[in-house]
């Protein structure tokens, strides 16, 4: 195949939007694992040790699922599959991860919590990688923004609805946002668990049964470095590695810790018992739906920015406004102003989760486009694994045990992420 035929956005939609599910899932996880698992018991200074499952087995799974879906066709083709199995998997581990407590005879209930974290997070990466590989399987380059925009606009808005969702439903419901005992979860964020398992199943099986794949025969014809054997890492991944490591580390920091800070510096809390700190987790899940619809808006945006500037221009553009947005939590004493700074992060969340996929794609040898995905998600990995080691030392010896400098410490890493985008040498192609 010379040149791959130009898709309508609504191929394009319907090509990413398992995706839709998958956020809703994460989203789930992101805002409410935290507080599960200091419901649980986990100590604050250990919390980021249990969030490290998620980026090792990203590391372990991803490049692993990227090789054997470049080896793959089936009835089902190339990605879809590991879309399905994936589904199956990330929807059984929503379904128990907050009924731990009840899983638990012999093992305490955290370290079920930190198990089915684990399973739950390889079972998301074994569906999410080929999707990433898909937009280049399917787009022409000329494409390729448009295909991860599209992405992060259906990412935004699952995020949107798996963040509130626990508010939602304790709010406007009437459903218990309070647990029955010591340990336990409240209902509306079992019961949020639960419509998640069914959003992510269904959004996955539209996408498995709505796209067609390129059998390995149609797709471009294999340049010489694939003829050789050599696997020859491309330039701009490689100069992608320092802004990715910046984003990431921020990101992490960001996922952990904005609950105990919410929690501390706005409600005077760090019981996780108490009902005070759940009311502090419902709020943090509506600020992460705030930065994930923002981040759907600026997806449609994306890729008009992008040809008046450039790719790595308008990254470090958005990387700063979301750097600048996380140290300004020091500086906010009204709960409900943490709306604005979280536009700004939405902002550079839009940017982070479509522009370093749109300026590698044009980079990689399409047969091998799984793989080359896989081995760059370890850009993504690597930093949570160094934030996850490190964040709750240095929270306790350097920042006082107190977690709203953690994210400061989010916010000037993101602005260094912003800095490396400027040395990176794109293609011209946008």
């Amino acid at each position: 195949m010379k040149e791959k035929p130009t898709m309508r956005f609504w191929q394009v939609w319907n090509m990413s939007f398992g995706f839709l599910g998958i956020q809703f899932g994460f989203a789930l996880q992101n805002g409410n694992a935290s507080r599960i698992l200091l419901t649980f018991g986990a100590d604050v200074h250990q919390l980021s040790w249990f969030w490290l499952v998620a980026p090792i087995t990203g590391m372990i799974i991803q490049p692993i699922v990227g090789y054997l879906s470049d080896k793959t066709w089936c009835r089902l083709g190339r990605r879809r599959p590991y879309f399905l199995v994936g589904a199956v998997l990330t929807s059984i581990a929503l379904v128990l991860m907050p009924n731990a407590p009840h899983l638990a005879s012999f093992i305490a209930p955290m370290f079920i919590g930190g198990g089915l974290l684990m399973i739950m997070d390889a079972s998301i990466n074994i569906s999410m990688e080929p999707f990433r590989a898909l937009v280049a399987d399917k787009l022409p380059e000329k494409q390729h923004t448009l295909g991860f925009s599209v992405q992060t606009l259906l990412i935004g808005i699952g995020a949107i609805v798996g963040s509130w969702l626990p508010y939602i439903l304790g709010n406007w419901m009437g459903i218990s946002k309070n647990a029955e005992g010591s340990g336990l979860i409240p209902a509306n964020v079992t019961y949020s668990f639960y419509i998640g398992a069914f959003v992510l199943l269904a959004a996955i099986v539209w996408t498995v049964f709505t796209t067609s794949e390129y059998p390995p025969d149609k797709l471009a014809p294999e340049d010489k470095v694939e003829k050789s054997g050599k696997f020859v890492i491309p330039p701009i991944m490689i100069k992608l590695l320092l802004v990715q490591f910046f984003s990431w580390f921020a990101l992490f920091s960001m996922w952990v810790y904005t609950t105990p800070a919410v929690a501390l510096k706005f409600y005077g809390t760090t019981d996780a018992n108490s009902s005070v700190f759940q009311i502090a987790g419902d709020w943090v899940g509506i600020l992460f739906g705030v930065y994930n619809g923002v981040s759907a808006v600026i997806a449609m945006l994306l890729p008009v920015v992008a040809k008046r500037l450039s790719k790595k221009g308008t990254h470090a553009i958005a990387l700063t406004i979301g750097g600048l947005s996380l140290l300004s939590f020091l500086l906010i004493n009204d709960p409900n102003y943490l709306i604005i700074p979280m536009i700004g992060i939405g902002i550079a969340w839009g940017s982070i989760l479509a522009m370093p996929y749109a300026m590698l794609a044009s980079s990689i040898p399409p047969k091998r486009m799984g793989v080359y995905m896989g081995l760059f998600n370890m850009s993504i990995t690597i930093p949570q694994i160094v934030s996850g080691i490190v964040s709750g030392l240095i929270l306790k010896y350097f920042f006082a045990n107190n977690p709203i400098l953690c994210l400061v410490m989010a916010g000037i890493s993101m602005i260094l992420g912003a800095v490396s985008a400027m040395f990176i040498k794109e293609n011209t192609t946008k």
